[in-house]
């Protein structure tokens, strides 16, 4: 005879852990860091620096990413049909902290081209997945945006890493 799981109810659940204590432990794992990009519907391009990035299947190719809700940029990427995920390269931390704290403008005077799909690649990147929107889950405060792959493209190098609220290479 089996059983189907118990779920506790709202009023029995343990206290939500506390928001700093969340943070500190969510920053003890370590991840790569990629650029989001996308062009608004104007074609203007933007990005921001991610570290909430993951391969989700092969069949199909899916990858996710999180943009938090209040992101100036996330209606872009809820508009767009097309977006990249740029995976940095050690070499690139400037490029990581433009793309995380600069307001506005954060293409200009960086290297990128258009990819086949017109979503932004930034050079020299580790590598590049030019992704169709497939679908955005609204999760607490902020979005998962689902990309099906449609484009690939590798370099060379060792990729930089965002551990314990800091860069790192691997050494």
């Amino acid at each position: 005879m089996s059983s189907s799981p118990s779920f506790e109810s709202a009023s029995t659940r343990a206290p939500a852990v506390a928001p700093d204590v969340f943070r500190q432990a969510c920053a003890l794992f370590a991840s790569g860091v990629a650029i989001a990009t996308v062009r608004a519907q104007d074609g203007v391009p933007h990005g921001l620096t991610i570290s909430s990035f993951s391969a989700v299947s092969i069949q199909p190719p899916l990858i996710l990413f999180c943009i938090d809700s209040a992101c100036p940029f996330i209606t872009h990427f809820r508009q767009g049909t097309h977006f990249a995920i740029n995976i940095l390269a050690e070499s690139q931390r400037e490029l990581a902290v433009t793309f995380a704290e600069k307001p506005d403008a954060r293409f200009e005077g960086i290297a990128w081209s258009s990819g086949e799909t017109g979503a932004p690649l930034v050079r020299a990147s580790l590598a590049t997945l030019e992704c169709r929107m497939s679908s955005i889950i609204e999760a607490g405060d902020h979005a998962i945006f689902i990309g099906e792959v449609e484009r690939a493209a590798t370099g060379e190098g060792k990729p930089l890493l965002y551990f314990n609220r800091g860069y790192r290479t691997l050494g």
